[in-house]
């Protein structure tokens, strides 16, 4: 028997999870993000500040999925396509111990001023295997490795290349409720003009009924893999936090969704 439910959204906070849309399903998804905590009063902790990302989700099939979004920060729109790989399985002989999704996006973001780059206008591409196990009823892990590709940096010595690796964790406290974690390693050596931090975040996911809502905290402005796993520049320690929420609503577009919901 496959395992269902390893996580409950399409994303742990920013990450993209192995979960994806079944066939004939639209997911809608606001992603939303204040300003910075540690820029005081004057700014209500950074609640007078938002970025907004809004994202449609569709299932081609049940393993293959296709993804749109266009974010306020950096004009930003995105595309990826995901297609879910072997699942993990229960009860068999030869259970499969996880579940395994592939997925490959594209960015393009038009409001990106670097000192020598003399132009507005850069693409960049990610591609990410996503491995995950449900523990129990309870806990669900993933572990993401990824690639980056910018075809413009900051500076001649910054890689156009990046590797980083992924971790995420959820955890369920209610049937209703989980508290969900994720860090993005960037590996070393490969942004050098400017201090780049390692992007981690924290949320409590709420589900009501056709809506999952995230209440989340980061120090990631960005919401896209380029944004939050190669140039996130704050860091939890010096106050750069972020607080924001997700909110996720599936429409059932088939009837091949509406039955597969009902099973």
């Amino acid at each position: 028997m496959p395992v269902t439910g390893t996580f409950k959204a399409l994303r742990i906070v920013n990450m993209q999870t192995i979960e994806a849309p079944a066939r004939g399903a639209l997911n809608f998804m606001i992603m939303h993000r204040f300003g910075q905590l540690n820029t005081g009063v004057y700014n209500f902790f950074g609640l007078d500040n938002a970025t907004l990302r809004l994202g449609l989700d569709y299932g081609i099939t049940d393993r293959l999925a296709v993804g749109i979004g266009r974010s306020s920060f950096q004009k930003m729109l995105d595309a990826y396509v995901k297609y879910r790989l072997p699942r993990q399985t229960v009860g068999g002989d030869n259970n499969m111990p996880v579940s395994v999704s592939i997925i490959g996006s594209i960015t393009d973001y038009t409001d990106i001023n670097y000192p020598k780059g003399g132009t507005n206008y850069s693409v960049s591409y990610s591609a990410r295997l996503l491995i995950a196990r449900k523990i129990n009823r309870n806990l669900s892990l993933e572990l993401t490795p990824t690639w980056l590709h910018y075809n413009l940096v900051p500076a001649a010595a910054d890689k156009f290349d990046e590797f980083a690796i992924g971790a995420g964790a959820r955890m369920k406290i209610t049937k209703r409720m989980s508290i969900n974690a994720e860090y993005n390693y960037l590996l070393p050596n490969q942004i050098v003009s400017t201090p780049v931090h390692n992007s981690f975040s924290m949320g409590l996911d709420i589900e009501t009924g056709g809506h999952v809502f995230q209440l989340v905290f980061t120090n990631s402005q960005g919401m896209t893999e380029p944004q939050y796993i190669g140039r996130t520049t704050d860091s939890w320690g010096n106050g750069g936090i972020y607080f924001g929420f997700n909110i996720s609503r599936n429409f059932n577009i088939t009837n091949h969704a509406k039955s597969h919901k009902a099973t």
